[in-house]
């Protein structure tokens, strides 16, 4: 049976480096002969406000696109996000998208007298491609990596995402063109081998 791969880029803009990473991941999952689905976040039409969080029980009315992207994270086997660190975190449209998909009854379930929800996306595995305008050493060492530890134990751990994998491109305004493209043929290996 063919792997289901859903890449995902969480840059605003398609004209980036984030994109390129995507296109070089789906070049090797094309190779192999997998199925692969792209979302661009910035072509979706939705709010990117929770609104009222789950206050009152209630989310907003998913839309169209958010509705559709939900059905392509349950066909995914693997999920690949590429987006640029920005002010250490993600983008907001990328945080709005995760925020208004990853709701109860779709993402995880709370049960009566259980402290931790179901995970209701087990069996899916992520990938996160980072760009950043920081020194790998310096995100590592000073940083600690805390946005990835975010990501991996509060967000998509939480629903059920295991093996989640980050990896982190930079500096990427001291990058040279010939650092690119062995990021990208990296990036190509990987999507090779779906991981």
């Amino acid at each position: 049976m063919k792997t289901n791969i859903l890449l995902i880029l969480g840059h605003p803009s398609e004209n980036s480096f984030c994109n390129a990473l995507l296109d070089a991941y789906r070049k090797g999952v094309e190779s192999t002969g997998a199925n692969c689905k792209t979302i661009y976040i910035s072509k979706l039409d939705f709010n990117v406000n929770l609104s009222d969080g789950y206050k009152t029980g209630e989310t907003l009315e998913l839309e169209q696109d958010l509705n559709h992207s939900q059905e392509l994270i349950k066909w995914a086997d693997h999920v690949v996000l590429s987006y640029p660190n920005w002010w250490g975190f993600m983008p907001a449209i990328t945080k709005g998208f995760i925020d208004r998909i990853l709701l109860p009854d779709f993402a995880f379930k709370h049960h009566s007298g259980k402290i931790f929800p179901e995970k209701l996306l087990k069996g899916k595995s992520l990938r996160l491609l980072v760009t950043m305008d920081t020194p790998k050493w310096w995100f590592y060492l000073i940083y600690r990596a805390s946005q990835y530890q975010i990501l991996k134990n509060i967000v998509f751990g939480y629903v059920g995402f295991d093996p989640i994998k980050f990896s982190t491109f930079g500096f990427m305004r001291k990058s040279t063109e010939s650092q690119r493209i062995k990021w990208l043929k990296k990036v190509e290996q990987l999507g090779k081998q779906h991981k």
